[in-house]
């Protein structure tokens, strides 16, 4: 999963990152002399909690097989015997919700 990031920040200030730099702020179009150094290894990414979820949640539906099984071999024996009974009301019921789910 990947997530863009939007927004920069505002090109009126530029801040360097050598020890040169620190505390100092240029104005952009101002002279620049010093070259941009590259982050240091050590620099980490925080996640949300809502993020973190979303991750651990999609490697459970990626670890989940996409068919059951079991399921089909037991739909396909009610159908064989003549067991298997259709909810039309039930059906149409779901459809109705899930056209309510997508409007809003």
């Amino acid at each position: 999963m990947s997530q863009k990031i939007e927004g920069s920040p505002s090109p009126a200030v530029v801040r360097g990152t050598g020890p040169a730099a620190a505390g100092q702020a240029t104005r952009a179009g101002a002279e620049r002399t010093r070259p941009v150094e590259a982050v240091a290894a050590g620099d980490s990414v925080r996640l949300t909690g809502e993020a973190a979820g979303l991750q651990a949640l999609q490697r459970e539906v990626a670890a989940a097989p996409a068919i059951d099984q079991g399921r089909v071999e037991a739909v396909r024996e009610a159908l064989q015997n003549g067991s298997y009974k259709i909810d039309p009301e039930a059906i149409a019921s779901r459809m109705l919700d899930l056209d309510r789910q997508l409007e809003g």
